[in-house]
Protein backbone atom coordinates (compact mmCIF):
# COMPACT_ATOMS: atom_id res chain seq x y z
CA UNK A 1 0.00 0.00 0.00
CA UNK A 2 1.69 3.51 -0.48
CA UNK A 3 0.20 4.73 2.58
CA UNK A 4 3.20 2.86 4.06
CA UNK A 5 5.44 4.77 3.01
CA UNK A 6 4.64 7.62 5.37
CA UNK A 7 4.52 5.34 8.97
CA UNK A 8 7.63 6.51 9.80
CA UNK A 9 6.94 10.03 9.70
CA UNK A 10 6.99 12.41 12.69
CA UNK A 11 3.69 12.76 14.51
CA UNK A 12 2.76 8.81 13.23
CA UNK A 13 1.71 7.65 16.90
CA UNK A 14 0.05 4.61 18.04
CA UNK A 15 -3.00 3.44 18.13
CA UNK A 16 -3.95 5.54 15.09
CA UNK A 17 -0.71 5.03 13.30
CA UNK A 18 -0.87 7.22 9.53
CA UNK A 19 -3.59 8.85 9.47
CA UNK A 20 -5.14 9.91 6.02
CA UNK A 21 -9.02 10.40 6.48
CA UNK A 22 -9.32 12.13 2.97
CA UNK A 23 -6.96 9.88 1.29
CA UNK A 24 -5.03 13.30 0.35
CA UNK A 25 -2.01 10.29 0.63
CA UNK A 26 -3.47 7.61 -1.51
CA UNK A 27 -1.20 7.89 -4.16
CA UNK A 28 1.72 7.98 -2.07
CA UNK A 29 3.53 10.81 -3.71
CA UNK A 30 6.42 11.53 -1.17
CA UNK A 31 7.06 15.54 -3.20
CA UNK A 32 2.98 16.14 -2.86
CA UNK A 33 3.57 15.01 1.00
CA UNK A 34 6.46 16.83 1.40
CA UNK A 35 5.01 19.86 -0.10
CA UNK A 36 1.36 19.69 2.17
CA UNK A 37 3.62 19.17 5.32
CA UNK A 38 5.89 22.36 4.32
CA UNK A 39 2.60 24.30 4.13
CA UNK A 40 1.13 22.91 7.28
CA UNK A 41 3.62 24.45 9.27
CA UNK A 42 3.95 27.68 7.44
CA UNK A 43 0.14 28.30 8.20
CA UNK A 44 0.32 26.89 11.58
CA UNK A 45 3.01 29.19 12.12
CA UNK A 46 0.75 32.42 10.56
CA UNK A 47 -2.21 31.19 12.80
CA UNK A 48 0.06 31.37 16.46
CA UNK A 49 1.33 34.89 15.44
CA UNK A 50 -2.19 35.75 14.14
CA UNK A 51 -3.48 34.40 17.80
CA UNK A 52 -0.68 35.99 19.34
CA UNK A 53 -1.45 39.51 17.63
CA UNK A 54 -4.74 38.97 18.93
CA UNK A 55 -3.89 38.20 22.64
CA UNK A 56 -1.18 40.51 23.22
CA UNK A 57 -2.66 44.25 22.93
CA UNK A 58 -4.96 42.89 25.49
CA UNK A 59 -2.40 41.80 27.72
CA UNK A 60 0.39 44.22 27.24
CA UNK A 61 -1.31 47.20 26.11
CA UNK A 62 -1.20 48.70 22.73
CA UNK A 63 1.27 51.20 20.92
CA UNK A 64 1.31 55.09 22.21
CA UNK A 65 0.57 57.68 19.56
CA UNK A 66 -1.31 57.44 16.13
CA UNK A 67 -2.05 55.12 13.66
CA UNK A 68 -3.04 58.16 11.38
CA UNK A 69 -2.40 61.13 12.79
CA UNK A 70 -4.26 62.96 9.36
CA UNK A 71 -7.39 60.92 10.50
CA UNK A 72 -6.84 61.71 14.64
CA UNK A 73 -7.19 58.20 15.03
CA UNK A 74 -5.11 56.65 17.80
CA UNK A 75 -3.69 53.18 18.11
CA UNK A 76 -6.01 52.65 21.59
CA UNK A 77 -9.01 53.54 19.65
CA UNK A 78 -8.80 50.38 17.44
CA UNK A 79 -10.33 47.75 18.64
CA UNK A 80 -9.11 43.83 18.68
CA UNK A 81 -10.70 40.93 16.95
CA UNK A 82 -13.21 41.80 13.54
CA UNK A 83 -14.36 45.39 15.22
CA UNK A 84 -10.28 46.64 13.75
CA UNK A 85 -11.56 45.60 10.39
CA UNK A 86 -13.69 49.09 10.08
CA UNK A 87 -11.94 51.11 11.71
CA UNK A 88 -8.00 50.81 10.49
CA UNK A 89 -7.90 53.34 6.90
CA UNK A 90 -7.80 51.52 3.77
CA UNK A 91 -3.93 52.76 3.09
CA UNK A 92 -3.32 50.63 6.63
CA UNK A 93 -4.72 47.61 5.23
CA UNK A 94 -2.46 48.17 1.90
CA UNK A 95 0.02 48.46 3.85
CA UNK A 96 -0.65 44.89 5.67
CA UNK A 97 -1.22 42.83 2.72
CA UNK A 98 2.17 44.27 1.43
CA UNK A 99 4.07 43.15 3.66
CA UNK A 100 2.52 39.71 3.95
CA UNK A 101 2.95 40.10 0.37
CA UNK A 102 6.83 40.53 0.75
CA UNK A 103 7.18 37.87 3.31
CA UNK A 104 5.51 34.89 0.69
CA UNK A 105 7.55 36.74 -2.33
CA UNK A 106 10.93 36.35 -0.29
CA UNK A 107 10.77 33.02 0.99
CA UNK A 108 11.66 29.81 -0.34
CA UNK A 109 10.64 30.19 -4.17
CA UNK A 110 8.18 27.62 -4.35
CA UNK A 111 5.15 27.74 -6.46
CA UNK A 112 1.70 26.46 -5.38
CA UNK A 113 1.25 23.61 -6.54
CA UNK A 114 4.19 22.51 -8.22
CA UNK A 115 6.06 19.53 -6.16
CA UNK A 116 9.24 19.63 -7.46
CA UNK A 117 9.99 22.95 -5.84
CA UNK A 118 9.93 21.41 -2.42
CA UNK A 119 12.28 18.47 -3.71
CA UNK A 120 15.41 20.50 -1.55
CA UNK A 121 13.44 22.72 1.51
CA UNK A 122 13.12 20.75 5.07
CA UNK A 123 10.22 21.28 6.46
CA UNK A 124 9.89 24.40 8.43
CA UNK A 125 13.07 25.56 7.22
CA UNK A 126 12.14 29.46 5.21
CA UNK A 127 16.08 30.41 5.58
CA UNK A 128 16.47 31.89 8.80
CA UNK A 129 17.06 30.73 12.32
CA UNK A 130 16.55 31.29 15.97
CA UNK A 131 20.19 32.67 17.75
CA UNK A 132 20.40 31.21 20.63
CA UNK A 133 23.57 31.45 23.58
CA UNK A 134 24.88 28.10 21.56
CA UNK A 135 25.64 30.38 18.64
CA UNK A 136 28.96 31.58 18.13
Amino acid sequence: SPLRAFENELGVQEPVGFWDPLGFTADGDALAFKRRRCVELKHGRISMLATMGYITPEVTGKFPGYLAPSMDLKFADIPTGLAAVSKVPALGWAQMVAYAGYCELSGPTTRAANTSDYADIAPGDYGWKLLTSDDP
